[in-house]
């Protein structure tokens, strides 16, 4: 049974026919029947994999039924941090890689480290790993993950002479002045977009923020960070990218279909976004991953995606870590991947993507995955977020260190605040 309501929380109820004995329960079933209470996000599965998945998982857990609640990501921190202080939490959840410090500094959260090597943790890719992990314990366990990567005009690159994707950074800036020419843009980025600014910070061997004898503070104002921006600013200036908004104001999808635009740091999917915009454009889109300083590594970038936690609270702890398990492993990890185009959770599981030009060069980019600081405060900090502010004063031509020492100053505050 499917049914979906807009508007408010979904619930998605799948049940399969189960399987008993008339003389008893095998080895690995419940004595009495157990309903399986799961929370998973809006978009992050398709409502058929979900179905084959939990037909799966019960035909694997006999007298195990299954009922999967698809939240919408807008609100769902504080219904989040309720369901877990609630008498009866669910059993397995979805959350947000940037939120599980959150969660686990309002309690609550079960410490699943010593399940690390049973999950096959060796193999998990860093930005979803590391995010999951507070003060040493691993709480969070990787699911998918997404992050940016350039797409381009085949045509327009043909057009300029650059008979292939740029493998360093040096060439990537090169072919971005190559390309900035009158009636076109050789990159189009936003002022604002400090997801790609992060990526340069790491590079440079910085940080958005650093902890220290467990106080945050603000790191814009290192010369590493500063040389990011330095780079951020070089590349913006190969477009003609407004100074003093993101990538939704206006949207860089409809900006990069109606205008000549050669380059966008996106997503893959996108690109399906900018061919439905502009049908001309279908077949002349291209992808590779954000260069790095050298050849065979790419760039930094900021690591997006999904871990699964399991509450404390749980009536079924046995039943939900065998759920993680098995959605969390190879056989899941290769079907999602390949479905829906996402990076599966371990580096050695991405040839799933064979095939698919732009979750491969997503996939080659997550092997230098990054996640934002790992701070129960981090919300509070995206929702005000200074380092916006900060990239805007750089591009208008104000003082960069003094915007520095101002961003990294806000960033203290916001980040030392209760969460």
């Amino acid at each position: 049974m499917l049914s979906r309501t807009r508007g408010r929380t979904v619930a998605l109820a799948v049940t399969a026919a189960l399987v008993a004995s008339a003389c008893g329960t095998g080895p690995n079933s419940p004595a009495e029947d157990t309903t399986l209470d799961v929370w998973l996000m809006q978009h992050s599965l398709s409502e058929e994999l979900v179905e084959d998945f939990v037909r799966d998982y019960e035909n694997r857990n006999p007298g195990v039924r299954v009922e999967v609640t698809v939240h919408e990501w807008g609100g769902i921190g504080d219904k989040v941090t309720a369901a877990l202080a609630a008498d009866k939490a669910p059993d397995v959840i979805e959350v947000g890689n940037t939120q599980v410090a959150q969660y686990v500094a309002s309690g609550g959260v079960e410490n699943l480290t010593l399940k690390v090597a049973d999950l096959g943790g060796d193999d998990w890719i860093p930005g979803l790993e590391e995010p999951g992990k507070i003060d040493g314990y691993q709480f969070g366990i990787p699911y998918y993950a997404a992050n940016r990567v350039v797409i381009y005009r085949k045509d327009l690159f043909e057009r300029a002479g650059i008979t292939k994707p740029p493998a360093t950074r040096e060439e990537w800036f090169r072919a971005s002045e190559q390309l900035n020419q009158p009636g076109q843009q050789g990159i189009y980025l936003p002022g604002q977009n400090w997801y790609v600014l992060s990526g340069f910070v790491w590079d440079e061997g910085g940080d958005l923020a650093v902890e220290q004898s467990g106080q945050w503070r603000g790191a814009l104002d290192t010369p590493e960070a500063m040389r990011g921006m330095e780079l951020y600013r070089e590349l913006q200036s190969y477009g003609d990218g407004p100074t003093d908004s993101d990538e939704a104001k206006p949207d860089q999808n409809e900006v990069f279909a109606e205008q000549e635009v050669a380059q966008l740091i996106a997503v893959p999917g996108h690109a399906k976004l900018i061919e439905e915009a502009n049908p001309a454009l279908a077949g002349r889109l291209g992808y590779f991953p954000i260069p790095g300083e050298k050849s065979g590594k790419p760039g930094a970038v900021f690591t997006g995606g999904s871990v699964l936690i399991q509450p404390e609270r749980s009536a079924h702890p046995e039943e939900g870590y065998a759920f993680i398990k098995l959605l969390t492993g190879d056989k899941w990890q290769r079907q999602i991947a390949s479905s829906m185009s996402y990076v599966p959770n371990k580096t050695t599981l991405t040839d799933a993507l064979d095939g698919d030009p732009g979750a491969t060069a997503m996939a080659k980019g997550a092997k230098n995955g990054f996640a934002t600081p790992n701070s129960p405060s981090w919300a509070a900090l995206e929702a005000a977020n200074p380092i916006k502010d900060y990239q805007t004063a750089v591009l208008t031509g104000q003082d960069p260190e003094a915007a520095a020492r101002r961003a990294s100053d806000a960033v203290t505050t916001l980040l030392s605040g209760s969460p």
